[in-house]
C-alpha cells in the first residue's frame, strides 16, 4: 500500500489578489483559519486558486509561501499541472524543491491527448520528482477523461498515489477502485459527492466548500471514518443548498464572492472571470445565512 497524502478534507484554497498581485498577508490569514478549523490539507494553486491566470513567478511564489507559512502543520499539496508536459515537470520540480508534500496534477487541457498520452505525460512527471502525485480528473474543464483502465496503468508508478476525481461518474469510480485497489486512493473532487465516494473507499475530499465551512466539511469526513455514516450523510445533505450556491456560476466566482460576504479581503477575480450576477449573489447570501455563517 502506498503512503496516503492526507485523510479527510483538504481545502482547494482561494488566492487573494490586490493591485500588486497576490495578497500574501490575507493568504496567510486564510491558511491559519483553515488549519485552526480542522482542515486536513492545504491545496494551493489549484483551479479555485486561479492558477490559470497566475504568471510563473506568482505561481511559484504562492507555493513557496504556502509551504513556509503552513510550516508542517498539515500537508501542502501544490497544483503543478499544465497542458505542456515540460512545464508541468518544471513546476513540479520547483514545488518539491521548496518543500511541498505532494503535487496535484490536472490532465492536459485544450490540446488534450489520448489515453496513451496521459500515461506518458503522468509517468514523465512522476519520474522527475520524489514526492507523491495526486492526479486530477475534471473532464468538464479539460475535455479529457481518465478511464479506469488508464488509472490501472498509472497506479503502477510508485509516486502516483491518488486521484482527485471530479468526473461525476460513480460507476466509473467503482470500476477504478475494482481495478486499482489500494494502489490508487480516491478523493472526491465534487463537494456533493463526499460521502458517496468515501462509501466506495475514498479517503476524503479536495473541497471548495471548505473555504467557507471548514469545520463541517472536515466533520463530514470524520463522522464517516468513525462509522457514523448516517450522521455524515445527513451533514452532506444539509449542506447541499450551500454547495449548489457555490457552483451556481463557474468556480471560483461564487466562493470568492462568499468569502467577501464573510469579510475576507480576497480581492477581485482575474479576467476572464467576472463578478457574480446579482441574483446569484442573493442565492449565495441566503445559503450562507441558512448555515449561520452570515448574520
Amino acid at each position: 500500500m502506498k503512503r496516503i497524502v492526507f485523510r479527510g478534507a483538504g481545502v482547494a484554497i482561494v488566492t487573494p489578489f490586490d493591485e500588486d498581485g497576490i495578497n500574501f498577508a490575507e493568504l496567510g490569514k486564510l491558511i491559519d483559519y483553515q488549519i485552526e478549523n480542522g482542515t486536513d490539507a492545504i491545496i494551493i494553486t489549484g483551479t479555485t486558486g486561479e492558477s490559470a491566470t497566475m504568471n510563473d513567478e506568482e505561481h511559484k511564489a504562492a507555493i513557496k509561501f504556502a509551504v513556509e507559512h503552513v510550516n508542517k502543520r498539515v500537508p501542502v499539496v501544490a497544483g503543478t499541472g499544465s497542458n505542456d508536459t515540460a512545464y508541468a515537470v518544471q513546476l513540479s520540480q520547483y514545488a518539491e524543491s521548496v518543500g511541498a508534500d505532494a503535487l496535484l496534477v490536472v490532465t492536459p487541457y485544450y490540446n488534450k491527448c489520448t489515453q496513451n498520452g496521459l500515461v506518458a505525460h503522468y509517468n514523465k512527471i512522476a519520474d522527475s520528482v520524489n514526492v507523491p502525485i495526486i492526479l486530477y480528473n475534471v473532464p468538464s474543464r479539460t475535455g479529457v477523461n481518465i478511464k479506469p483502465e488508464t488509472y490501472l496503468k498509472l497506479s503502477k508508478h510508485p509516486r502516483i498515489v491518488a486521484t482527485k476525481e471530479a468526473n461525476g461518474d460513480l460507476s466509473s469510480i467503482v470500476r477504478t477502485k475494482k481495478l486499482c485497489g489500494d494502489e490508487l486512493e480516491i478523493y472526491s473532487g465534487n463537494d456533493d459527492q463526499i460521502v458517496p465516494i468515501m462509501s466506495l473507499g475514498g479517503k476524503g475530499v479536495i473541497s471548495v466548500l471548505s473555504n467557507v465551512a471548514p469545520k463541517d466539511t472536515h466533520l463530514i469526513c470524520q463522522l464517516y471514518f468513525e462509522g457514523k455514516v448516517e450522521a455524515a450523510a445527513k451533514l452532506q445533505i444539509d449542506y447541499s443548498d450551500l454547495i449548489d450556491a457555490l457552483f451556481c456560476e463557474v468556480n471560483p466566482i461564487p466562493v470568492k464572492s462568499a468569502l467577501k460576504l464573510l469579510g475576507w479581503n480576497v480581492g477581485n477575480l482575474r479576467m476572464p472571470l467576472s463578478e457574480i450576477e446579482p441574483q446569484n449573489l442573493e442565492k449565495l447570501r441566503a445559503a450562507l445565512k441558512s448555515h449561520n455563517l452570515l448574520t
